[in-house]
């Protein structure tokens, strides 16, 4: 009796051990997520959790300009991006291969119609270092449309406090117009749009509506784009 008594206030001990490791690993996911800018606490009536634009976050270092990239391509290559003195914008992914919610983002990427991005953002993966990943892994996970730059310097430049985290950097004056994290892509292009202002949300609403016209045989020149209000008065009475 006296030996099961004892391995039973071992098994306690050890499960209490166990216990307090996994509540302070846990207080530390949330204090890096909250240092990364995500809102865990959902708004009323489950909207989901919003980004945040540059400047609204703390960051570990920036000055508020965009970096070309450059490093270690994902095929023994060396790469260069240019990033600043383009005509468009770059998202800067820094993504990773050991992060579980990265992956997400590695299988969104690969659908680049679907991401619902205004026409002059291009996206850049960016991970760390050839030391600091799995190359292998990579290659499994990135997209083959998709560029991806092994830099951890860029990581640095850019103050990157964790992976997933999103940089948009316009090219035209090289300066960082948002930043932010997030746990799905729809987050990620909320980020996009408030960094891009009302621009964004109306190029982004017109090409949706040029859209919707061209399904219904209305092409750009068509004289029903055209109709007066005094012709639409007299064809709705008539």
């Amino acid at each position: 009796m006296a030996v099961l008594v004892a391995i039973e206030t071992i098994v306690v001990a050890l499960l209490t051990l166990l216990v307090a490791g996994l509540l302070r690993s846990h207080a530390e996911i949330l204090r890096r997520l909250h240092d990364m800018g995500v809102d865990l606490e959902q708004a009323p009536g489950g909207a989901p959790v919003a980004l945040r634009p540059r400047g609204d976050a703390p960051r570990s270092g920036g000055l508020g300009t965009g970096h070309d990239v450059g490093g270690a391509g994902l095929h023994d290559d060396v790469l260069h991006v240019p990033v600043v003195g383009t005509r468009h914008r770059t998202l800067l992914a820094f993504l990773s291969s050991g992060c579980l919610t990265c992956r997400t983002f590695w299988e969104q990427l690969a659908h680049h119609d679907s991401l619902g991005l205004p026409a002059d953002v291009r996206v850049l993966a960016v991970t760390k270092d050839p030391a600091e990943e799995s190359i292998s892994a990579l290659r499994d996970l990135a997209p083959a449309d998709l560029p991806v730059v092994m830099s951890s310097a860029a990581w640095e430049s850019y103050g990157v406090p964790g992976s997933p985290y999103f940089v948009l950097v316009d090219g035209a004056s090289g300066r960082i117009h948002g930043e932010g994290t997030g746990l799905t892509w729809p987050q990620v292009r909320n980020l996009i749009l408030q960094a891009g202002g009302d621009d964004v949300i109306d190029a982004t609403r017109e090409a949706r509506i040029d859209a919707e016209l061209l399904a219904h045989g209305i092409a750009p020149g068509d004289p029903s784009l055209y109709r007066t209000a005094e012709q639409i008065a007299h064809e709705t009475r008539s």
